[in-house]
């Protein structure tokens, strides 16, 4: 690995070290009005939320990186001690981004970015109506760490009114699938929460999984499971019995099938056909064990951990390794 001291290196660089490594990060929208009544609104990235009794949130309004100038949010909300956090969403990505170019701090900004802006309920700033998540928040400290360019300042605020959108409001909850979130990546790279690039990890709860440690040697040296593989393999609090797995695998009906045959099943995700493709394979074709891991793997990650097993530990079995 490359290891570097920021201490010898570029603020730029430094800078560029902490938004390539540490990603993708939600953005907080965040809204103020100068003592003038200006409205003011400008994206964070170095953002996120800490707790929930009172739920707290905090994001950093640095120094510019240019010139160690404070930013008109840092100076708003230092002097009012109110500000909004709207979430960032993918139809609003571009508006965002002209929102964080560096205005004069008599611009009214919601105008230059195009955001329509609601009035709050508890605090003076506006919410933008394009996002479907807002937060009133009022400032509880504002911590700063240096003078230079690039220099934190830690404002940690806490959440008086939530607002959502009843478009992304499902089963009293906030529906992960229909927000959209952009996150910030490094560069001008973005991440967009949508689709198929969600995914479920199942949380653990009570549950003590039986560790790495726990599963056999011999799907630890497979060649097909990933340690993601396996981490979910551990997840589970036992191995099948043995004798189970044999009784419940010369349940299926065993298929004379090819390669080919065989990765058509698992298009079709059909349990039968795989399962009974796999073992005829495992028994007829030169690699073997091969297919009954590609098979385990597949349940796998389709979420049925129970038919995953079946066939991990079976492989195990029929080549005298378990």
């Amino acid at each position: 690995m490359i290891s570097l001291n920021p201490k010898e290196l570029p603020q730029p660089k430094v800078q560029g070290l902490l938004l390539g490594g540490v990603a993708p990060r939600p953005i907080a929208l965040v809204s103020t009005i100068s003592g003038d009544g200006v409205k003011n609104i400008s994206p964070f990235s170095f953002y996120n939320a800490f707790g929930s009794n009172p739920p707290i949130v905090a994001f950093s309004p640095s120094r510019r990186g240019t010139d160690s100038t404070l930013k008109d949010t840092y100076n708003n909300l230092v002097q009012s001690g109110e500000c909004v956090i709207n979430a960032v969403t993918y139809s609003m990505v571009e508006q965002i981004n002209l929102a964080s170019c560096e205005y004069g701090p008599d611009v009214d900004e919601f105008l230059k970015a195009g955001f329509t802006a609601v009035d709050s309920k508890i605090v003076k700033p506006k919410r933008v109506a394009e996002s479907p998540f807002h937060m009133e928040c009022r400032l509880l400290d504002m911590k700063s760490y240096g003078e230079g360019p690039g220099s934190a300042n830690l404002a940690v605020c806490e959440v008086v009114m939530f607002h959502i959108s009843e478009a992304v409001w499902v089963e009293n909850k906030i529906s992960t699938k229909l927000v959209d979130h952009v996150a910030r990546n490094g560069e001008d790279i973005y991440t967009r929460a949508f689709g198929h690039s969600l995914f479920r990890v199942p949380k653990p709860g009570s549950r003590k999984g039986i560790g790495f440690d726990g599963l056999p040697q011999f799907m630890k040296l497979s060649h097909v499971f990933t340690a993601n593989n396996l981490a979910r393999f551990a997840f589970s609090e036992s191995i099948p019995d043995r004798q189970s797995v044999i009784d419940t695998v010369n349940s299926y009906e065993v298929l004379d099938s090819g390669e080919l045959a065989f990765g058509n099943y698992l298009m079709s995700n059909n349990k039968a056909e795989i399962i009974g493709s796999a073992i005829y394979l495992s028994k007829n074709h030169f690699k073997k064990s091969y297919f009954l891991e590609v098979a385990a793997k597949h349940f796998l990650e389709m979420g049925d951990s129970e038919t995953a097993w079946l066939l991990a530990i079976y492989k195990g079995i029929s080549c005298n390794e378990y």
